[in-house]
């Protein structure tokens, strides 16, 4: 497992590993900076993120959000939605890294919203779509053809699993949840479970949690 450096040797940011990790090409690294720079700017007026340190965001959000490429092919996915996406994550990194798939951020918070609009207008981000519903609604008004649902713990995972239940439109979709040290399955997980992956990011683990329904085609 990869273990993100800390800083570079001058202490600034380090776009080095995140550049040979991913492949990344100087466009890509280009829209990182920006979207770096924009986030740190914009954190007070739309309180995003309590990591202020451009390493730290490089490592705990951007790394962190592109890692889950590692683990499954993004590249024929017909539309992926991050639910609960904040200031943007992962969604928006795994956006630039791949530019042609289709992106549903889901968020509820108003400013929030005005930061991702602003931040997509930015970067040049086309084929993505920012959309203010919660997550039953959105379940229950929405029928997108979504094959990956990503959730970077942004709600409980026994609430997640609605997406899976018989009866819902997006039950053939495959959902990964960035779990902390301490997750324990549930009873209302365990069906859908499909397996764990890790990695690792300054020393600490991180945990991806792989859930789909079991039997079903579509």
């Amino acid at each position: 497992m990869v273990d993100i450096k800390k800083t570079s040797q001058t202490g600034g940011p380090n776009w080095e590993l995140l550049q040979t990790e991913f492949a990344l090409s100087e466009r890509q690294i280009e829209q990182f900076s920006l979207y770096l720079d924009f986030l740190l700017k914009s954190n007070e007026e739309f309180n995003l993120t309590a990591i202020v340190q451009p390493h730290e965001v490089i490592a705990h959000h951007f790394y962190d959000s592109l890692a889950v490429s590692k683990f499954i092919d993004l590249s024929k996915m017909r539309n992926i939605c991050d639910v609960g996406t904040g200031g943007g994550f992962p969604g928006i990194p795994l956006k630039i890294l791949f530019p042609e798939i289709p992106m549903i951020l889901l968020e509820v918070n108003k400013k929030k919203i005005d930061f991702l609009w602003r931040t997509i207008d930015l970067l040049k981000l086309d084929v993505i779509e920012v959309c203010d519903m919660d997550w039953r609604t959105f379940l229950r008004k929405t029928d997108w053809v979504i094959d990956l649902f990503l959730s970077r713990a942004s709600l409980h995972t026994d609430e997640l699993m609605r997406v899976l239940a018989p009866g819902s439109h997006y039950n053939y979709a495959q959902l990964i949840y960035w779990a902390s040290k301490d997750w324990q399955m549930g009873k209302k997980e365990e069906p859908y479970f499909d397996r764990e992956d890790s990695y690792i990011v300054k020393g600490k683990t991180r945990r991806l949690i792989f859930f789909k329904r079991k039997n079903i085609q579509k």
